[in-house]
């Protein structure tokens, strides 16, 4: 996720509101600060991480432990609700009000919302006020975080986040071996270029290596820390290599069960490894967690049960659908378009929460549920993404039927919405605009219509742009289009008799998508035509499909 997918309000992808914390001065005079620490509570499951903060009061140390936990697992709200909470424990407590001024801050999904500003500000100050009474090392802290704010704050806090970055640093110079600190660092590095830590290729930026170096330090002493695994699979995600992150995805399924979103990030390393199953896993015990969560946090409002609970779904439509459980990838795209405002997403801000609605579509093209495509009335007409995806769908559900003329049709009023200027402005988050992505639609769509007309060398030209396009989406997760591309040219490809070019053409897909069923069966079939030996393939199909419920006649329906 981009740190733009979150728009000048700050919301999460998903977000469909921002929750903002009231502030005053001091913790016991504060009604907005009380109320934030009075509807706290206690979480099971958070794990046993610790950060020697100075703290006498047992109780309030256990709120602070608990904020540091679900901070580093981006529940933000929640961290701050549990800062607050032992602040009001423990008046002399100013790693409490160090904690609630920080979660106010940016962070890799989201710049600092501005009504924040003079919230971190109030909170900064009461927390430099019992700074007197602390330890070196806690001073350092609230020293560095000092740097992070100003009043009255600046339009643009570039330099505020340059600033507090140099103040880690200087942290960790003076602390060397506090794994909190060059967590914190590396979180600030990130802070600084947001998911820009590679290029489309997977090679590193030049600021990655030290982020990624600062994260590994602190693994091989402390492997069990939770913000230094969470941390670490955001920054080698996106590389050529995200095995490496296979370690802290195993650790992050038990550090914390109970704290949804580190659980659910075990599955951004296991999609990328072809570990899918167990990424349909992690995200189903992430939404166990988060259930769990709400249900004792009635309360519970901001940007984490509206923006990434639903994530959680958004990856499980992911994940499903590469294992091939169709029935787990309808029901789950079915709740993330359940829990999209179609209303919300004309306002300023909030156009990609569209993307997420059309989910539902692509999920039963992706399983050739035709008869319900066929079914489905098409979207308000002034929203013009979703329209234009159900132009896809729609005609695509026309074409598996033989109705290649109307099909016709619905790839012209796709076609049409897609050479809008208007969509280069609109996009998912900053990241892919809705005219890049229905520019690999309207290639796909045309090479399905040609190849359906038996028109073989029209229908592979046309999906190899529809390649080449994908291949220059920016990296998102999951990915920005719902099937990867080159599963439709190799199928293309063995239907005209070039089994060969089609064996190349799923082999790249799975060096991309590793051990994904549906290259797999493309594989073996042009190995079979070729006449060459497909056991060990056929195998790997055999592992990989092994959770589908679903039977291929073909790489894609």
């Amino acid at each position: 996720m981009s740190r733009s997918r979150i728009t000048a309000l700050a919301v999460v992808s998903f977000t469909l509101g921002v929750f903002v914390y009231g502030l005053l001065q001091r913790p016991d005079r504060t009604s907005k600060a009380t109320a934030d620490a009075s509807s706290a509570e206690l979480l099971p499951g958070l794990g046993t991480y610790h950060m020697d903060a100075g703290i006498g009061d047992a109780d309030a140390r256990r709120w602070f432990d608990q904020g540091l936990v679900l901070a580093y697992g981006f529940n933000h709200d929640a961290a701050g609700r549990a800062f607050l909470k032992g602040a009001e424990l423990d008046p002399d407590c100013g790693m409490c009000w160090w904690g609630a001024a920080m979660v106010l801050g940016p962070h890799l999904n989201a710049g600092m919302a501005a009504e924040n500003a003079p919230r971190a500000w109030m909170r900064l100050q009461q927390a430099q006020l019992l700074a007197p009474r602390m330890r070196t090392r806690e001073r350092a802290f609230i020293n560095a975080l000092a740097a992070r704010y100003a009043e009255p704050a600046p339009m643009d806090r570039g330099l505020l986040d340059e600033a507090y970055a140099r103040a880690m640093r200087e942290l960790v110079a003076r602390y060397p071996g506090d794994a909190d600190a060059r967590t914190l660092l590396a979180e600030a590095l990130m802070d600084l270029h947001p998911w820009d830590l590679y290029d489309r290729s997977g090679e590193p930026r030049p600021w990655t290596g030290e982020i990624v170096s600062l994260l590994e330090q602190v693994l091989r002493e402390k492997p069990d820390h939770p913000g230094a695994n969470h941390f670490y699979i955001h920054a080698i995600e996106a590389s050529r290599a995200p095995g490496r992150g296979l370690d802290a995805a195993r650790r992050l399924q038990n550090l914390a069960p109970g704290a949804g979103h580190l659980v659910h990030m075990s599955s951004h390393i296991y999609m990328r490894t072809g570990h899918y199953h167990e990424a349909t896993e992690a995200n189903l015990r992430a939404i166990e967690a988060d259930t769990r969560y709400l249900d004792l946090c009635r309360a519970a409002s901001g940007t984490y049960p509206q923006g990434y609970v639903p994530h959680n779904h958004h990856f499980l439509y992911a994940s499903s659908m590469m294992e091939g459980s169709s029935a787990r990838a309808i029901a789950a795209a079915d709740e993330v378009a359940r829990t999209m405002d179609l209303e919300r997403s004309r306002q300023p801000g909030y156009v990609a929460l569209q993307h997420y609605w059309v989910t539902r579509y692509l999920a039963r093209v992706r399983f050739g549920h035709w008869t319900e495509l066929l079914a489905e009335p098409p979207p308000p007409a002034d929203l013009p993404y979703p329209t234009a995806v159900w132009h896809y769908a729609h005609g695509m559900a026309l074409l598996r039927g033989g109705r290649i003329a109307e099909a016709q049709r619905s790839f012209e009023g796709l076609a049409t919405i897609a050479a809008h200027p208007d969509l280069e402005q609109q996009s998912v988050w900053g990241i892919n605009s809705f005219a890049t992505l229905l520019g690999v639609a309207e290639r796909q769509f045309a090479g399905e219509i040609a190849l359906a007309r038996g028109n073989h060398d029209a229908a592979i030209a046309a999906l190899q742009t529809a390649v080449e396009r994908e291949d220059a989406l920016s990296y998102d997760e999951p990915s920005a289009w719902y099937m990867p591309v080159r599963q439709a040219l190799g199928a293309a490809l063995l239907e005209a008799g070039h089994a060969e070019q089609a064996q190349a053409v799923f082999e790249e897909d799975l060096r991309r998508n590793e051990e994904n069923g549906w290259s797999l069966f493309g594989l073996v079939s042009a190995l079979e035509v070729q006449r060459r030996p497909s056991e060990e393939a056929r195998a790997r199909l055999q592992a990989a499909w092994k959770h589908a419920d679903v039977k291929l006649t073909a790489a894609r329906f």
